[in-house]
């Protein structure tokens, strides 16, 4: 059973959704989308209020290179353009839309007919990258970096394997999950685009050993391809971490940023995203639409949706029974690396892979206590740093201390802050000190 080497936790799973078929969300009233959805430029809004518009039009075009068309997922009559909150927490500008009907643009095949590669052997490198890069598409499993720009590696650098993350580790997400027994057809022609688009071989879809029936038709799937290995992995967090699937699936290690994936000969991407480059390729789908993960231990019905971008989280929880009156926190992601969100109101966007509302009980955090010195968060890091030194120097503002001590390399996984006996808040202190420590050096790097 393969996994990384350094660290790791294993949460409780609470897989509540995990036979809960994916469900077709209704349409919101008004779809709401944020220009900032992805990692880079925020997009450039190209309509105004009054325009008509029709499903998968694009209403936002991308602001560099790094940065992502955004398209309407309903059709309708643009309302305004103004700020909305975001799963940030922060008012960003955003594109609202009156929704009217359901028209579709006549270019995008809604057909359920599988093509694959070899119905399209016309298609080159160039044209893969470029359908993706006018799609839209990022990463689906919630980094949301723009997925055209990693299927164009820096010069000096050669892929050699395309790695699927089809983990979900996160504790409660089952989205992934059901993508695969549902949609394996679909996403293994687009993992074989994803390695035609970078030009390699060999091509890894890796899942967690606690998704025997997704593992199961993967493999039954994959056994018409001599290229493409489903890869299972021992059931640990955070398995779907880039670096740590990396070493999992071929035994490499990525040193320190700024190296990246690909320096090793890695190209990660989703499965949610091979299923999203599928629809964009074949079907000339941009993304418009995603899987959703709603769930909770109070929640009625815990379920996963198919919904159209811009729809407010609040329409989902009411799909589910409702909001519970047990709720304490409502989180967007799963519990380990989501965030607390301040209304229900947030609309989904690319990276949004769930909603989880955590009951009082769960959301309650113990009183932090000193620290006891046992070692437990440096055992646990998956990156192989010291957490309680990393949290002391943030706390101490000691950010020249910080840099030397990598804070840059934390990938905020949480895992140091689950392991701590005196419920230190590890993870608030790294998050602030790598975000102050990494703003000192984009200042200093522009003089």
């Amino acid at each position: 059973m393969k996994t990384f080497r350094i660290g790791g936790i294993h949460p409780a799973e609470n897989k509540l959704s995990a036979t809960s078929p994916i469900k077709v969300a209704e349409l919101p009233k008004i779809a709401v989308f944020p220009l900032a959805q992805h990692i880079g430029a925020p997009a450039k809004a190209i309509v105004q209020k009054g325009d008509k518009v029709k499903v998968g039009q694009m209403i936002a075009e991308a602001n560099g290179f790094v940065s992502a068309h955004i398209f309407s997922s309903v059709s309708g009559t643009v309302l305004k353009i103004d700020n909305a909150i975001d799963a940030s927490g922060y008012g960003k500008p955003a594109i609202y839309i009156t929704v009217e009907g359901d028209e579709w643009l006549e270019s995008i095949d809604r057909t359920p007919q599988l093509i694959t590669i070899k119905d399209k052997p016309e298609l080159t490198d160039k044209d893969i990258v470029e359908k993706v890069k006018n799609a839209g598409i990022v990463g689906m499993g919630g980094a949301c970096f723009p997925c055209h720009v990693k299927l164009s590696p820096p010069p000096g650098t050669k892929p050699e394997w395309v790695i699927i993350n089809a983990a979900e580790c996160e504790p409660y997400l089952t989205a992934d999950h059901r993508l695969m027994l549902e949609h394996a057809d679909e996403i293994l022609v687009g993992v074989t685009l994803l390695m035609k688009a970078v030009n390699v071989n060999k091509g890894y879809v890796a899942i967690e050993k606690n998704k025997a029936d997704a593992i199961k038709i993967m493999q039954e799937k994959a056994s018409a391809y001599d290229n493409i290995e489903i890869v299972t992995l021992k059931t640990k967090y955070p398995q779907g971490g880039e670096k740590q699937l990396i070493d999992a699936v071929v035994s490499r290690q990525v040193p320190a940023p700024p190296a990246l994936p690909v320096s090793v000969g890695a190209i990660i991407q989703n499965v949610g995203t091979a299923y999203a480059v599928y629809e964009a390729v074949m079907k000339n789908k941009p993304l418009i639409e995603r899987i959703v993960t709603v769930t909770g231990k109070s929640l009625k019905s815990p379920s996963n949706f198919l919904t159209r971008l811009g729809t407010p989280m609040s329409q989902l929880i009411d799909a589910c029974g409702g909001l519970p009156e047990d709720t304490g926190k409502i989180i967007g992601g799963g519990p380990m690396m989501g965030k607390a969100l301040l209304s229900t109101e947030i609309p989904i966007c690319k990276g949004s892979s769930g909603v989880l509302i955590m009951n009082e009980k769960e959301a309650s955090r113990t009183e932090p206590q000193n620290c006891i010195r046992c070692g437990k968060c440096v055992d646990a890091c998956p990156m192989g740093l010291e957490p309680y030194l990393l949290s002391d120097c943030s706390e101490l503002k000691l950010w020249e201390r910080l840099e030397k001590e990598d804070v840059t390399s934390c990938i905020e996984c949480g895992s140091c802050q689950y392991t701590c006996p005196a419920y230190r808040p590890l993870l608030d202190y790294i998050r602030l000190g790598k975000t102050t420590v990494m703003g000192i050096i984009r200042s200093r790097n522009t003089k």
